[in-house]
Order: C-alpha cells, then sequence, then structure tokens
C-alpha cells in the first residue's frame, strides 16, 4: 500500500525477494493535461501494472464493502509506504501479522506527513527509517526495525528522500523476513521526544534574509526540490520570484538580503550563503554562474 516515488524502491525489493502479492493500493490516479481528462497513475501503480499485479485505487477504505474485500485477500501482512489513506481498524486487523509502515524518521521524532523535509529544516544531523506495526494514533506504533542516515550540511530533502527510500526498501525486506521467522521484536517508541511534522504551508516557503544564515540554508534545502524556497526581485523587467534549490553557508556580513558579491553571496541576519542552484519561474534550474550569465546581480543589490 503506497503511491508516490518513494514507495517503489520498497514494492520492487519486497518481489524480489520472492514474496507474493495479493493486491497492492495506492491513491487513484489524478487529471492531467489541460482540461484534466487524461489521468496519471501514481508511480506505484504505474511500477506494479509493470509487473502484472492487481491494482486497487479505492477513495476512501471506510466502508463495509472495502473493508470486505481487503479481508478477501487473506494476507499474511500488508506493507504501508507512503500510502496517503487513513487505514480504519477493520482494515489494521484483517491481515494475519498485521499491518507494516515504513516512516522516514527517527520516531517519536516527527510522526506525521513531512518528516523528511522537516528533518532537514531544523538542521538534524541524523535522520532514518523505521519499520513499525501500525495502530490507529498518527504513527504511534511500537518499532521493529532502524535504519540510520546521516544528514550532512548541504543535504537536500530529495537527496534524503531518496537514500532513505533505498534504505527502507532494505529494512522491509529484512523485517519481512524476520516476521516470517517470528524473529521481529517490536519495542514501544518512547513518550519523550514527540514532535509532529506538519504539512508544508506555501508561506513557509518564501525565504526570510532577516533571519540566521544557518536557518536560511535549512529552509533552502529542506524545501528543495519541492516545493522550493524563493525569493523575489527585479531584474529588469519587473518583480520576478526565483527558487533556490541548492546553498551552502559563507563568510560574510551586511544588510539582510544585499548581495555582498557579485557571485550570489547574499547576506542573512546574522552571516551569509552562496547561492548554488536557482530555477527562474518557467526555466529549468540552472547553477549559479548559469544564471549570472543572463541576469546581472551586482553587490549591492537587493533580494
Amino acid at each position: 500500500m503506497g503511491t508516490p516515488d518513494f514507495s517503489v524502491p520498497v514494492l520492487k525489493a519486497i518481489i524480489a525477494a520472492g514474496h507474493e502479492l495479493v493486491a497492492v493500493y495506492t491513491r487513484a490516479p489524478k487529471p492531467a493535461g489541460r482540461r484534466g481528462l487524461d489521468l496519471t497513475p501514481s508511480p506505484v501503480q504505474a511500477a506494479a501494472e509493470s509487473f502484472g499485479l492487481k491494482v486497487f485505487s479505492p477513495k476512501t477504505l471506510r466502508t463495509d464493502e472495502e473493508a470486505a474485500l481487503f479481508r478477501s485477500h487473506a494476507a499474511d501482512v500488508a506493507v504501508v509506504v507512503a500510502y496517503g489513506l487513513i487505514l480504519p481498524k477493520p482494515i489494521l486487523d484483517a491481515p494475519a501479522k498485521g499491518c507494516l509502515n515504513l516512516h522516514g524518521s527517527l520516531l517519536p521524532r516527527w510522526r506525521g506527513a513531512a518528516p523528511i523535509q522537516r528533518a532537514i529544516m531544523a538542521g538534524d544531523a541524523e535522520s532514518g527509517v523505521m519499520v513499525m506495526r501500525m495502530e490507529e494514533g498518527l504513527d504511534t506504533g511500537p518499532v521493529g526495525a532502524t535504519a540510520r542516515v546521516a544528514i550532512t550540511p548541504d543535504m537536500t530533502a530529495g537527496e534524503l528522500h531518496d537514500q532513505l527510500s533505498l534504505s527502507g526498501a532494505d529494512l522491509m525486506v529484512q523485517a519481512l523476513a524476520a516476521l516470517a521467522g517470528d524473529r521481529l521484536t517490536f519495542i514501544p517508541q518512547a513518550e519523550e521526544g514527540v514532535i509532529y511534522a506538519q504539512k508544508i504551508d506555501k508561506a513557509e516557503a518564501r525565504i526570510d534574509w532577516s533571519k540566521p544564515a544557518h536557518e536560511v540554508h535549512n529552509i533552502i534545502r529542506g524545501l528543495s526540490p519541492f516545493p522550493g524556497a524563493f525569493f523575489e526581485a527585479d531584474f529588469g523587467k519587473g518583480l520576478e520570484r526565483v527558487k533556490v534549490l541548492r546553498s551552502t553557508c559563507a563568510e560574510g556580513r551586511g544588510a539582510p538580503g544585499t548581495a555582498l558579491d557579485d557571485a550570489l553571496l547574499i547576506a542573512c541576519g546574522d552571516g551569509a550563503i552562496r547561492l548554488i542552484e536557482v530555477q527562474r519561474s518557467g526555466k529549468a534550474p540552472m547553477q549559479a554562474q548559469d544564471f549570472l550569465r543572463g541576469t546581472k546581480v551586482a553587490a549591492g543589490a537587493t533580494l
């Protein structure tokens, strides 16, 4: 049971390990195209169908009919990875060995919707994936397996996402092997250190240069590649929005938002950051030097 790219390596790893998948559940295809008439299947649906697997995409699992259908699969276990729908108790109770969820944080820190982005935005030095047995609470179940991943100083959310996805695929295969041999031990989560990873609000994406450089840097990399932290500036054709996809902390002081040189060293409330990769509206991402070939940002310019 999964939907986005993050879930696909787990699906493929389960298949490669020789497990029998009796069903794949994913979110319904989204409308696409100018008129919304085309339907785009989720990454999990596309991967599952390439293996000839049966795919189900109910809008809800809260009906008696969906619960009965789910029970009819007679599954030993359900593997849930970023599925996107809440699993009610009849669904949680249906598999003989329960439902295992792969979560992209070191629980109980960063329960909820955006654990990968929030870990980087908070400046965490470490993240990880955990396999937990699901219960009705939000990411509250006991943990059966853990894999840790270091967050390097300039790592983006996209890079951490990919590492956690691959680590999670290996971890889930290990957990399923242990579960099959009755060797998977679940430990309750700690009661202290609970933090919820709220969904990213669009208002958070606007860069506030008055914040310290390390905080600005963490916001930029935590929101890269999506939705992308941004600033606005007038390059001679009116106010334009520019996303910053990669940056690094650097030496420098000045009025917040002021360019300190001709190579996108920008002053923050304390310290400065160097912009490494940016994206103009409607354009592809580009390195800073390529951006500067077509757009002059001289020392003293204000973003």
